[in-house]
């Protein structure tokens, strides 16, 4: 992944050539399908995980290939290159997995990750609430409750994806009267929890993004990833490689952005070349953010037990801003050089626009590490005066 050299290239890190007859076959003839009709490709995931797509953030001993978040981003930028909802659907069941591999729940691992990585059971990821309300950006919108035996969570998410009535997903939540906050597994056909179909949106509506109402629903200590004493180093550990693994979304975009720029340039060269992004500079910036990527994914696979300075998670926040940003330039770039074949309804151009501006949103959005960069960033300066 560190070394990028072909824009029509599918090969990151572990992907295989499995893995790409079966985007070939199954996911790129219902890209249109899953991006303008909201298709959830779940025949694709399960598809995906038998061939060992979701199995890098998961030990052996729980089903799992062990190859580390380098191989789950590189699958998660292989599926990127032709259809982003379905890249962030492969990243919220590996952030699911990656969430229990993580956990000391040792039984609940042993009962839900073999399935959760083949595939046999879909899962989400429903921080969203969580991180921003940690950085004092939104409220929490969930509250749970001690009870005997386990918690009882209330309220409402307005947004987690990757969902169905037989899926499962992660969440958390401050417990009333502590403060400190609880991680759980939430199963979606359990009592007092309801899935309800509300906002649509301009790209991404293939990813089955539902609302979550939770009234009293009882989660028993067995489901419970992280109780309020341990939820502080429990977050520390997942954070940076949650958010590290979404740079797969934005890798494969702007291999495909430059895969339309190129496409272009052999009708139109003549007057592309006045644009100011072309293919030479987005290669470059892709081969830096990449490289980057890489060294840090490799880092938290080797847990920090190396000579190289371990990752921080401020260094992940910055990779991921460029990231971010780079995706945006990438997909104007590619509209722009498309024209208006790239603006027709069912063109890849402006789809990739709509993703990429999906990218600058999605939790962390580029505002929210911005604000977090700054933040921790003055803290440094700070400590050093």
């Amino acid at each position: 992944m560190s070394e990028y050299t072909d824009p029509n290239s599918s090969s990151l890190s572990d992907a295989s050539a499995d893995i790409a007859r079966l985007i070939a076959s199954e996911l790129a003839p219902r890209v249109c399908a899953i991006d303008l009709e909201g298709e959830y490709p779940e025949g694709f995931l399960r598809q995906l995980g038998q061939l060992g797509g979701f199995a890098g953030v998961v030990a052996p001993a729980f089903g799992g290939n062990g190859k580390g978040i380098v191989d789950t981003i590189g699958v998660i930028a292989q599926v990127g290159e032709s259809c982003l909802s379905t890249a962030f659907a492969v990243w919220c069941q590996t952030a699911c997995a990656r969430y229990l591999q993580l956990s000391d729940n040792t039984a609940l691992k042993a009962e839900l990750l073999p399935a959760l990585v083949s595939g046999r059971q879909l899962g989400g990821t429903g921080l969203s609430n969580t991180l921003k309300s940690c950085c004092e950006i939104e409220r929490p919108l969930l509250v749970a409750t001690r009870v005997d035996g386990g918690y009882e969570i209330s309220g409402t998410l307005p947004w987690v994806s990757n969902l169905g009535n037989d899926h499962v997903f992660v969440s958390a939540c401050p417990v009333d009267g502590d403060g400190r906050l609880v991680f759980f597994v939430v199963r979606c056909d359990q009592a007092g929890f309801r899935l309800l179909d509300g906002a649509h949106f301009a790209a991404l509506e293939g990813t089955r993004t539902l609302a979550c109402q939770f009234r009293r629903v009882f989660i028993a200590d067995g489901s419970v990833l992280a109780h309020p004493e341990q939820s502080a180093e429990y977050l520390a550990r997942i954070q940076p490689g949650m958010i590290l693994a979404q740079l797969g979304m934005g890798i494969g975009l702007v291999r495909d952005c430059i895969r339309l720029i190129d496409s272009a340039g052999r009708t139109h060269a003549h007057i592309n070349c006045f644009e100011e992004d072309q293919v030479d500079s987005l290669h470059a910036a892709l081969a830096a953010a990449a490289a980057e990527v890489d060294r840090l994914a490799r880092r938290l696979d080797a847990g920090y037990a190396v000579d190289e300075r371990a990752p921080t998670l401020l260094d992940i926040l910055r990779v991921r801003l460029a990231g971010g940003e780079l995706s945006l330039r990438a997909a104007q770039a590619a509209l722009l050089h498309q024209g208006a074949r790239g603006y027709l309804r069912t063109a890849g151009a402006q789809r990739r626009l709509r993703e990429a501006c999906f990218i600058a949103i999605v939790t962390p959005s580029l505002k929210h590490l911005r604000r977090e960069i700054a933040r921790r960033e003055a803290a440094a300066e700070r400590l050093a005066a």
